[in-house]
């Protein structure tokens, strides 16, 4: 099964640069809309993960650009939950124009799994996000 969000986002007057081209760290933030949104439709808030003892550090992120978002200008930020059997959370993102149609960006991340009390690293899976993955279909 395969778990997506779409995200519709209006590009601000602060996001852009004297020029009304996007800043690049931006979209590392577009990235980060998606998973709020994700994490709203099925019921992985980042809340939810701190109710359940745990914080979900990003450790890693990648973005590929391939055109420029300008002010004013609409993405809509496709968020694909990838499952993996070690204790993290992988997304891949695509952002697209929709007035154009063209993918201005092609991304990921990934997030683990730290106790909020004492930030060691789980290397198993807690057992509320596995209960989540079964709930979705994902075992």
């Amino acid at each position: 099964m395969i778990l997506t969000e779409c995200t519709n986002i209006l590009i601000r007057f602060n996001e852009a640069d004297p020029l009304g081209i996007v800043w690049h760290g931006h979209y590392v933030r577009y990235f980060e809309d998606g998973r709020e949104a994700f994490g709203e439709k099925y019921g992985l808030r980042y809340l939810d993960i701190f109710e359940e003892g745990f914080t979900v550090p990003v450790v890693n992120v990648q973005c590929d650009y391939k055109r420029s978002l300008r002010y004013g200008d609409r993405v809509i930020v496709e968020t694909r939950y990838v499952d993996d059997l070690a204790a993290k959370i992988k997304f891949e993102y695509i952002l697209t124009n929709p007035a154009t149609g063209e993918i201005v960006a092609k991304g990921s991340s990934v997030q683990v799994f730290l106790d909020k009390e004492t930030s060691s690293l789980q290397l198993i899976a807690p057992p509320f996000f596995s209960e989540w993955k079964k709930k979705h279909g994902l075992v």
